[in-house]
């Protein structure tokens, strides 16, 4: 092959490249329409595509906005198919953008599915930032947030929920979680019940909405508290990282009782059958598990 011919084929290269599209992750309010960024709601306008995990949702941001872009839906149940005919858009040259139905898309989303097969195919991924809650409720929990590790939403089953707490119960990380309002005491039972009730937490509900608020207690004290105030609202359970073995060790020994109870009971064993689970999980006798139980009754905490 002669220099002519390779340079031609650099050019052609070159040409394909420039002819190809790029994937925009962008960032959507999650509460707040001033969380919008200018860069975005600019983009937004002059995009051809908005891939959307839902097209209702998002079109009353777009219509806040004056923005009358196209819509397409790209969320978990279409993923598979709709994926590789998003991927053909832009290598036929057409610019996307992927947004979620709040904050960062690909964070407990199918926009890092997308991500994926948009790099697989040589195309460039960009993001247009803003908003995301777990970072969000990080900075304002009063915990450490120099080092984090992000759990997002818990399995559904209890016996997955287990196994991925068993995995991060030992990280010095501050953890984050997300949780909807009917699965949260249950949540904050079970983790009660893996890491323990003195770890430190903060139960942020409402990010930068009018009910904004920031519930800050031990995992003990936020169980008991929602489960005499019925949960309202989206939440991010920000949780104290494990401490020194020595902390460690005293903590599984004053796990709460009651917390252990309640998230085998939310597990679907019986009364005796949860009771009989949390006293050996906690190297109590039943009778122990019961006194609690029923004073926490008596309190109206349970």
């Amino acid at each position: 092959m002669g220099w002519s011919e390779t340079a031609m084929d650099e050019r052609t290269t070159e040409m394909s490249k420039a002819q190809v599209g790029r994937l925009y992750l962008c960032a959507t309010p999650i509460g707040n329409l001033g969380d919008m960024t200018y860069r975005a709601v600019r983009m937004l306008a002059e995009a051809e595509l908005i891939a959307a995990e839902d097209t209702r949702h998002t079109r009353q941001l777009l219509t806040h906005f004056d923005i009358h872009t196209r819509l397409t839906s790209y969320h978990e149940h279409n993923k598979f198919e709709k994926g590789p005919e998003l991927v053909d858009w832009m290598l036929a040259g057409h610019d996307l953008i992927c947004v979620s139905d709040a904050g960062l898309p690909g964070i407990c989303d199918p926009g890092s599915h997308l991500a994926e097969l948009a790099i697989a195919a040589g195309i460039e991924v960009s993001p247009l930032p803003g908003a995301n809650a777990g970072l969000s409720a990080l900075v304002c929990s009063g915990l450490p947030a120099h080092r984090f590790a992000f759990v997002g939403f818990l399995p559904k089953t209890a016996k997955k929920q287990k196994e991925v707490l068993e995995e991060v119960r030992t990280h010095r990380e501050t953890l984050i979680l997300y949780e909807a309002p009917h699965h949260l005491l249950a949540t904050l039972n079970m983790l009660v019940l893996v890491l323990g009730g003195t770890r430190r937490a903060a139960a942020c509900r409402e990010l930068t909405k009018r009910f904004e608020e920031f519930r800050r207690a031990t995992l003990a004290e936020l169980a008991a508290y929602y489960a005499a105030n019925e949960p309202r609202g989206e939440f991010v359970l920000i949780v104290e990282g494990a401490r020194e073995a020595e902390d460690a060790a005293e903590e599984k020994r004053t796990q709460n009782p009651v917390g252990a109870y309640l998230a085998h009971l939310a597990s679907g064993m019986e009364k005796k059958e949860a009771m009989r689970a949390a006293a050996k999980e906690l190297g109590i006798s039943r009778r122990d598990i019961y006194n609690a139980v029923l004073a926490a009754e008596r309190d109206g905490n349970v």
